[in-house]
């Protein structure tokens, strides 16, 4: 055997060495809270492939859409139909297209009722406030009714908030924050959406 490769050797052995020990000591069972920031494409994606695993395993799952309820959406055609699936929708479009904040700011309150009951509700496993970042940074929902509701919820309950510029409190509350970054998009280029693939 090379040099070579007796340091790759040694170095996966290494490896899996750390890897076993912070499995070993990974022993605390309970809901995590997961954030999808970032500017890069992915973060509702990443979301709703988490929603079909849960449901997979037969587990309830809620899913808020608080900006892109009036945009076609493969997922939840595609899954919408399972009965362990709940989807509220505030349907008014994007918040900057609409231009009338008073009916914004009701239409996202109408929404978060949906919210808080199911990170209310322990038959819930998942809980997915799919571009709840805007409602927070346009101040149509108070950051700390999010916190009081998310650290009230069930113990085996997971939430999956979605969006750019997660409000840093969120953040600090989380276990897993994952950043999307963006390092080139189709779109930039003048390239359309593309049914299937980005919705």
């Amino acid at each position: 055997m090379s040099d070579r490769d007796s340091r790759h050797k040694a170095s996966m052995q290494k490896l899996k060495t750390h890897i076993d020990e912070k499995v070993a000591n990974a022993n605390e069972q309970r809901g995590l809270l997961l954030i999808n920031t970032g500017n890069g494409k992915g973060k509702t994606t990443a979301a709703w492939g988490t929603v079909t695993r849960a449901l997979g395993y037969d587990y309830k799952v809620g899913v808020v859409q608080f900006i892109k309820g009036l945009w076609e959406c493969g997922e939840r055609n595609r899954l919408e139909d399972d009965a362990n699936l709940q989807v509220a929708i505030m349907a008014t479009g994007f918040t900057w297209d609409t231009q009338n904040r008073e009916e914004d700011t009701r239409a996202c309150q109408e929404v978060w009722q949906e919210a808080a009951r199911m990170l209310s509700d322990p038959s819930v496993y998942l809980v997915v406030l799919d571009e709840i970042t805007y409602m927070l940074k346009f101040g149509y929902l108070d950051v700390e009714t999010v916190k009081q509701a998310l650290e009230n919820r069930p113990h085996e309950q997971t939430v999956i908030i979605t969006g750019r510029n997660a409000h840093r409190d969120l953040m600090a509350m989380a276990d897993t924050v994952t950043e999307m970054q963006e390092v080139r998009h189709a779109f930039n280029n003048g390239i359309q959406a593309r049914r299937g693939i980005d919705y």
